[in-house]
């Protein structure tokens, strides 16, 4: 039976089993003329023969999209721009890749004249949250459509079967241990015995970082110049923003940097556990941490994490087109405007640190900050300093000695303390 008065829909497609199972359920229970869209992001060999997949299950077009370049310009850099990092480790990989990938989407329903949009998520995650805020801030005429809120299916078998009954093609009936999603920036794995937060990930599991133990013996420089907070250059050669990310996912890749496994919390209040992988942003991270400590002052810098902390709670909660992340990210403009030099960056077996850094903006003065001698502090100069800074806490001790008659440093009675 018909679900509903739907005349055309745009499927996000991936060609793997579920979005296979979709198409012909959509046809099947709306009636509707299915048109599907995949968002080339990086993903590489996933997208092979996906034009012929999509219509042998019924669909009437397919759309595969090179977004490779905007989603770095406008999503991955100012993320990055930002310090965006959730729950201190998350690189935020697959969060502000659903918002582009929806964007798209709306964009197409409304050039194919569709009256509704469709996910192959499920209602336990974070990503139809991330889908549906998107299709609600571009186009919230379009109707949603969930099928894993509607359908009987409910396991792998179960759409295996659901294939088999209906000659639908798949690729095969075995499939990883682990739920994965990949993209240029990052790959991310759950399921299988990483669903036990004290199990260790196998080594195995690993698709984009070699096991620090096998890295190479020697480190490996890398230089990393940055314009107002965006890299332009890996070590003095210019590259466009799919070449540099690529180049840097080797590098890291090679000697095992940017492996992060996390017990988070997602939007819909469940924690899980994800192991990712994000060997070249893990660099860019660093490279532009350091350089923040060299050309941004003190209280900037420490807002600036405040911003950063709020911008990635929003890019993982899918409110990527809202006014605030639009406010956020003209703050961060206007806090990046002197964030122009080179990091130094080594890579050593797992480990990222910074060897260096540099910038015309430098507000780093040696003649200031040196143990030695020097004409430009006098140092008898902070004793004023000291007695305005601590006038509020001698305010206080003050009460206590004079009005209470005893001091915060009285004398603890060690008698009251059991002895073992």
């Amino acid at each position: 039976m018909p679900k509903g008065k739907v005349s055309k829909c745009v499927l996000a497609y991936s060609g793997g089993l579920d979005t296979s199972c979709i198409v012909s359920w959509l046809i099947e229970n709306y009636g509707c003329e299915v048109i599907c869209v995949t968002a080339n992001l990086g993903q590489d060999d996933e997208l092979e023969g996906l034009e012929e997949k999509a219509r042998a299950t019924g669909a009437s077009k397919i759309y595969i999209e090179d977004l490779r370049g905007e989603f770095i310009t406008d999503y991955i850099w100012p993320t990055l721009k930002a310090g965006a990092i959730y729950e201190r480790e998350y690189l935020l990989g697959t969060s502000f890749a659903r918002p582009i990938i929806a964007k798209r989407m709306v964009e197409i329903a409304e050039l194919e004249g569709a009256d509704a949009v469709a996910h192959g998520c499920t209602g336990k995650g974070n990503d139809q949250v991330r889908f549906e805020l998107t299709f609600k801030a571009l186009n919230p005429k379009l109707q949603v459509i969930a099928p894993w809120r509607e359908w009987e299916i409910r396991s792998r078998e179960d759409a295996l079967a659901y294939c088999a009954a209906r000659n639908i093609p798949v690729r095969s009936s075995t499939k990883s241990i682990y739920s994965r999603d990949r993209n240029i920036w990052h790959m991310s794995h759950e399921g299988g015995i990483l669903e036990d937060p004290w199990q260790e990930p196998e080594e195995e599991m690993f698709t984009l970082t070699t096991a620090p133990e096998a890295a190479p013996d020697a480190p490996e420089y890398v230089t990393i110049d940055f314009r107002q907070g965006i890299p332009v250059r890996v070590n003095g050669v210019s590259m466009g923003p799919i070449t540099l990310v690529n180049t840097l996912n080797t590098l890291g890749g090679k000697h095992g940097v940017g492996r992060a496994d996390i017990v988070e919390n997602r939007l819909v209040g469940i924690k899980s556990r994800g192991v990712y992988e994000t060997p070249g942003g893990t660099i860019l991270y660093k490279a532009l941490q350091a350089l923040e400590t060299l050309v941004l002052d003190g209280e900037t810098m420490h807002y600036k994490d405040l911003l950063a902390a709020k911008y990635a709670e929003m890019v993982y909660n899918g409110r990527w087109f809202t006014p605030l992340r639009e406010a956020l990210d003209a703050a961060v403009n206007k806090l990046t405007e002197n964030l122009t030099g080179t990091a130094r960056i080594k890579l050593y077996k797992g480990h990222c640190t910074v060897a260096g850094r540099k910038s015309i903006y430098s507000l780093y003065r040696e003649d200031y900050a040196t143990f030695g001698e020097d004409d430009v502090y006098d140092q008898s100069d902070a004793e004023g300093f000291i007695n305005l800074f601590g006038l509020s806490m001698k305010v206080r001790a003050l009460l206590g000695i004079e009005g209470l008659g005893q001091s915060d440093a009285a004398t603890p009675n060690f008698a009251d303390f059991p002895r073992d």
